[in-house]
């Protein structure tokens, strides 16, 4: 079965497909919040949320009991954070560990996906001190390929000692096997466009498709352009993007 929509959809075994302003948003001050996925709506410790900061200095942000990490999807601002500042602007991830608080100052909007893992709910326990947080260039980070596809990994237990792993991927035209994975994901696209197929049902995916994946749901991105199709991937807990299983989860 295929599914068109432009709203959010549910595909199999609570496979979610929505888009970056999907939702009515929480506001602090110069911040806007669209919680995409979560606890609140089936995640089981993982979350998606998109951040619209416009100019100007937004609030202080981060300080809960988990791991965050962030990636510009468009703009460019200052990150600010006690001892330091680092700039950023599209394609830079960013890890907030536990405790770390942040502030951006920004002259034009920007979009940032965020993820946090486990994640806290709408009462996030707040942890205090936190190492500084870390920032990422994706054209700093090493490439790695399986089979026709390539990967870079910006933040995981080996880089930035977090516990959930960031990574940016490529996908070639086409349709690769069905898999599955041990964790929980959750992904959006950069560029490209295709079908989320997760069973035998699936729906389009372009530029600002949010997709969350439960644990060991069968699914398959499948990039019907001519060029490739670029996406944001986060699971927890850390791992490799490369650490897949085909078939059916448990047969």
């Amino acid at each position: 079965m295929i599914v068109f929509a432009r709203m959010a959809v549910d595909l199999e075994g609570g496979c979610r497909v929505s888009s970056l302003h999907e939702g009515s948003p929480r506001e602090y001050g110069t911040v806007r919040a669209f919680q995409q996925f979560g606890r609140a709506n089936g995640a089981a410790a993982i979350s998606l949320r998109v951040l619209e900061v416009a100019p100007g200095r937004s609030p202080t942000l981060g300080g809960a009991a988990c791991d965050e990490v962030l990636y510009v999807f468009d703009g460019k601002g200052m990150l600010r954070f006690e001892g330091g500042s680092q700039p950023i602007g599209p394609d830079t991830g960013i890890y907030i560990p536990p405790g770390a608080r942040f502030d951006i100052l920004n002259s034009e909007p920007m979009t940032i996906v965020s993820s946090r893992c486990p994640d806290p709910g709408e009462s996030a326990p707040v942890a205090t001190g936190g190492a500084p947080p870390g920032v990422v260039r994706l054209d700093d980070c090493k490439s790695e390929e399986t089979g026709d596809r390539w990967y870079r990994v910006l933040f995981d237990h080996h880089v930035g000692n977090a516990h959930v792993t960031q990574f940016v991927g490529a996908i070639p035209p086409g349709r690769a096997p069905d898999h599955y994975h041990e964790y929980e994901e959750v992904l959006c696209i950069l560029s490209g466009r295709g079908r989320m197929w997760a069973g035998d049902k699936s729906t389009p995916i372009e530029r600002g498709s949010c997709i969350y994946l439960p644990r060991r749901q069968v699914h398959c991105v499948e990039n019907t352009g001519d060029s490739e199709l670029r996406l944001l991937g986060v699971f927890y807990p850390s791992g490799s993007p490369a650490v897949r299983y085909s078939g059916r989860a448990g047969s």
